[in-house]
């Protein structure tokens, strides 16, 4: 199986043609190629182009449990840098269809740096989806570990709970992340940040990402987090979100349209053998 592999701010994606997959891809390989001592060591896999039928290009993406998630924008990112390094774009604008919906992309830089419109954000209960009645999921109160989180819910495509902290750490998301993931409220399991608002243009984040642990950076949780603080009236439109991994640029529309902008690096390509995608491990 020939891959490419990039990082996104040390969010590590590998990109896999849909040759390599003649069938659904099977749960074993996908946890077999990212984990990160027995196989390449990825925070998720990336299976494309494939052909569709509402966007220039189609793609799947798998987290490291081989969950299939709905949309990341660090994946995003990474894929559009692909398809530049294949000669498939230009600098010119695409759209690509994910199971989160449609985006539109754009690459400059050599391909080091892609800017992806992610859509509408939606607070809606229903539609991120969190239990309970209809409502706008915003400054209320979830329990784990008998300790008291103020949490905001917010969807792009996939779901977020964004926790209010003055100081957020690994050990935070670590401690914390894996428990409010699976927290009852959360019926499709959701992405956590702990968010630190810096002032009206910066705030800081930690990351646990649903399917994939503890991350360096992500897109999407970029996103998330940015239009929470903008939501509350905590930060203005344009947003700098600043992770251990890197920054992200954030702009957010009147209507909670979320735009990202950040770096892509190349870090190898090959192939993996057949022994490693068919390895049994404990």
């Amino acid at each position: 199986m020939d891959f490419r592999k990039y990082h996104a701010l040390g969010n590590v994606y590998l990109v896999v043609s849909p040759d390599a997959f003649p069938d659904e891809p099977a749960a074993l390989i996908i946890k077999n190629i990212c984990h990160k001592h027995y196989g390449v060591a990825s925070d998720g896999v990336l299976i494309g182009p494939f052909s569709s039928n509402v966007a220039d290009f189609g793609l799947r993406m798998f987290n490291p449990d081989a969950s299939e998630a709905e949309k990341s924008g660090n994946g995003l990112r990474i894929f559009c840098r692909a398809l530049w390094d294949q000669g498939l774009v230009k600098d010119n604008s695409f759209t690509l269809e994910t199971k989160g919906g449609v985006v539109k992309a754009q690459v400059s830089d050599n391909g080091q740096r892609v800017d992806v419109e992610m859509g509408k954000v939606s607070f809606l209960s229903q539609d991120i989806p969190v239990w309970g009645e209809p409502r706008e999921v915003l400054l209320e109160n979830l329990n784990v570990m008998s300790l008291n989180h103020i949490y905001s819910a917010v969807t792009i495509g996939n779901p977020h709970c964004v926790i209010l902290t003055e100081s957020p750490t690994e050990t935070m998301a670590k401690e914390f992340g894996p428990l409010i993931e699976t927290h009852p409220n959360f019926p499709n399991r959701t992405n956590v940040q702990f968010m630190q608002v810096i002032d009206r243009n910066h705030i800081l984040i930690e990351i646990w990402e649903r399917g994939a642990g503890y991350t360096l950076a992500s897109g999407s949780s970029s996103c998330a987090a940015a239009a929470v603080a903008y939501k509350l009236g905590l930060c203005d439109a344009s947003i700098k979100v600043m992770m251990p991994g890197g920054q992200i640029d954030i702009e957010i529309s009147d209507d909670f349209r979320v735009s990202m902008s950040g770096g892509v690096t190349s870090v190898c390509h090959g192939s993996i053998s057949n022994e490693c995608l068919s390895q049994l491990f404990h």
